[in-house]
């Protein structure tokens, strides 16, 4: 069976944890508008600014950045999410270094959190898209800040001394789409799948040429419902439930 997660009524705040901007929309955006409409404050981390994304190549690349900060911050007013934090990594070279771990603990810490939502950290040979390194890097590090260094007054400790942080830990981490050869937990997200394709339209340079982008989720998400068992026609997103407290 599957790790049942936390009911949502004791959880306050939720962290959630991304490579790129849009991450969290193709992963959760369905899931965090019913955590928003619950009354749970979310808030997003996010550590590229995604500035190595979009295909059009006469844009300049020195403005990709701030369009793509932009663009994450209206996709999250979609869902109902309002508190981002951008950590400023270069896109393309994320690496789950020990500056990664800290600043990630750092937020962890100033929002304290009880649930965070993470990338897979792992390989998936069946959804490659899903293993971007960044993915991967913001994953592990994530994973890492999570368990053990956000918890330990110990670790990083000019989080503590110098910025005042305490350590706080995060009662469980759900990983974003699962991993392979794990039950998952589903969220049906049928009633707030309009709102997470406004949230995916609101990335322009990411989705303005995909014309199939409600068909091409939908069926993916109507997968998840049958894997569920959910009702026929229900829409889901899956995630594997950890409990890191």
């Amino acid at each position: 069976m599957p790790t049942q997660p936390l009911p949502d009524a004791e959880i306050e705040r939720v962290l959630v944890i991304t490579a790129h901007p849009d991450d969290v929309d193709f992963g959760s955006a369905g899931t965090i508008a019913t955590f928003t409409d619950a009354g749970i404050e979310v808030v997003y981390c996010i550590c590229t600014d995604g500035d190595a994304g979009g295909s059009d190549l006469e844009f300049p690349r020195d403005q990709i950045a701030a369009v793509r900060r932009a663009e994450q911050t209206e996709a999250a007013k979609r869902v109902g999410v309002h508190d981002l934090r951008f950590l400023g990594y270069p896109d393309g070279a994320l690496i789950a270094s020990f500056d990664l771990r800290r600043d990630i603990s750092r937020v962890i810490r100033q929002v304290r959190p009880q649930r965070a939502l993470v990338p897979s950290p792992e390989r998936d040979y069946e959804r490659v898209g899903r293993s971007h390194p960044d993915h991967r890097a913001a994953a592990d590090a994530a994973l890492d800040a999570i368990y053990p260094d956000a918890r330990n007054p110990f670790a990083h400790p000019s989080l503590r001394i110098d910025e005042g942080l305490d350590a706080w830990v995060v009662k469980e981490t759900w990983i974003m789409g699962g991993v392979p050869g794990h039950q998952l937990h589903y969220v049906d997200v049928t009633d707030t799948f309009d709102r997470k394709i406004a949230a995916l339209r609101a990335h322009e340079s990411q989705t303005g040429h995909m014309d199939n982008l409600e068909e091409f989720v939908g069926k993916w998400l109507m997968a998840n419902a049958e894997a569920a068992g959910f009702e026929l026609g229900r829409k889901a997103e899956s995630f594997l439930v950890i409990p890191t407290a």
